[in-house]
């Protein structure tokens, strides 16, 4: 046992690795530039430089020395524009997907006082373009870095007299700390981060929202009770009453009393949700005023939610409940403990039930991680201040730190429980062996 313990620990942490890889493409690539999302259009430079640095959305993706800077305007000569801080000469010439000097010459003015340290010039060129102390040809396009310790008030690029240069990119860098500094790393420092000071290790820091700049973890440690609060009820509510109706159908099979459920089943199957939310706020909530329909702080807040999320989940559950019992019906093990005197009782409700438990356990493992990043819909009509709330206000105001931390949380919390779930499936079952 604990060796497959730690064996499917050691997975579990591969498993965690490939989510982050996946969820870091996801959000740092995929995304865009959240910085630029978050400060609107035409955001200073300096601004958009110090909150990239915040966030680290400025660093290189996965391993380099370059981080992105705003002390210059990168630009890409595509189609003819003027950005800040960029000044075009008249002659120039769109072309080919670039911009052709013939002798005045493109200035890039410095737009900030930046701090100390090395900067760097990118272009992709074709031409001849004059270095610090020489010139550089290039037939064919080609890409060429220029470093500097300090920039410069302005940078003038021109070709030579009577050649020509055609430009189709320019980026500018600053220095980073060393060559994996780099935003992926950062990824895996949000999971754990180790520390020279007290207590040397934290775990999930995910750094500040975009949106209220506050921390991401705050926020989940203060979403986790509200959410818990409503879910467990839920949880246990629609797993107790879901197998004791599907024993009730399975003990007076093909009878009106196993009609009836299975149409009850069925019927809460193919009401929406929302149906559901819609129906209990306005005939139970505002028509006939038995609960609050919006807020959080007393019990009476959570009856309402509590109920209809019982009532949208329990169909399915005793559906597939019954399915289960049914299946086990003509097992020998039941006739036995018939002929050894063993009353209905015992029959559905120690050996059906415990023979039965895998399958149950396997579908209540899937519900478990809900129970802490919470239900979106019933937190957000409901106004409970859980994580499925502050998950729905991430996506409204498209704040990825936050929409991250619940995504990353949400998958260990399915590592998780798929092997507290193989571990129980032991326990429940003597024949099972976990090797």
């Amino acid at each position: 046992m604990l060796s497959y313990i730690i064996r499917r620990t050691a997975y579990s942490i591969l498993i965690i690795i490939g989510v982050m890889i996946v969820t870091f493409l996801l959000f740092r690539v995929a995304a865009g530039d959240p910085a630029a999302a978050v400060l609107g259009k035409n955001p200073s430079p300096e601004a958009l430089e110090q909150l990239r640095g915040e966030l680290g959305v400025d660093k290189p993706l996965f391993w380099g020395r370059w981080r992105k800077t705003e002390v210059y305007t990168s630009m890409d000569f595509n189609e003819a524009r003027n950005l800040p801080g960029v000044i075009i000469p008249d002659d120039a010439i769109y072309e080919n997907g670039g911009i052709t000097l013939d002798s005045k010459p493109l200035v890039f003015k410095r737009n900030f006082n930046p701090e100390s340290g090395s900067h760097m010039m990118r272009i992709v060129f074709k031409g001849v373009i004059k270095g610090d102390y020489e010139y550089f040809s290039a037939p064919d396009w080609t890409t060429r870095q220029f470093i500097s310790e300090s920039p410069a008030p302005e940078i003038e690029i021109a070709p030579p007299a009577g050649k020509k240069l055609h430009i189709r990119r320019i980026e500018f860098f600053k220095a980073g700390k060393h060559f994996w500094d780099t935003q992926l790393l950062d990824s895996f420092r949000e999971i754990v981060r180790f520390s020279t000071q007290f207590p040397y290790v934290s775990f999930l820091n995910f750094g500040r929202t975009l949106t209220t700049r506050e921390p991401v973890k705050d926020i989940i440690i203060r979403g986790i009770p509200p959410s818990l609060m409503i879910m467990l009820p839920i949880f246990f509510g629609e797993l107790i009453l879901g197998i004791v109706l599907a024993l009730f159908a399975t003990a007076f099979k093909d009878s009106w009393v196993d009609r009836l459920i299975v149409l009850f089943a069925v019927t809460g199957m193919s009401v929406s949700y929302l149906v559901f939310i819609i129906f209990g706020q306005w005939y139970l909530g505002y028509y006939y005023n038995f609960f609050p329909v919006w807020g959080y702080g007393t019990m009476q807040h959570l009856l309402l939610p509590i109920i209809i999320g019982i009532a949208s989940g329990l169909g399915g559950g005793v559906r597939f409940y019954r399915t289960v019992f049914v299946n086990e019906l003509n097992h020998e093990y039941l006739r036995t403990a018939r002929a050894k005197g063993c009353g209905e009782f015992s029959v559905y409700g120690r050996h059906l039930l415990r023979n039965a438990s895998i399958p149950i356990i396997t579908r209540a493992s899937t519900v478990l991680p809900f129970l802490f990043t919470g239900s979106l819909l019933l937190e957000t009509f409901f106004g409970i201040p859980g994580l499925g709330y502050a998950g729905v206000n991430a996506l409204n105001n498209s704040d990825l730190q936050m929409i991250k931390a619940l995504v990353v949380i949400g998958a260990m919390m399915f590592v998780a429980v798929n092997l507290i779930t193989d571990i129980i499936y032991a326990w429940v079952d003597p024949r099972i062996r976990l090797k």
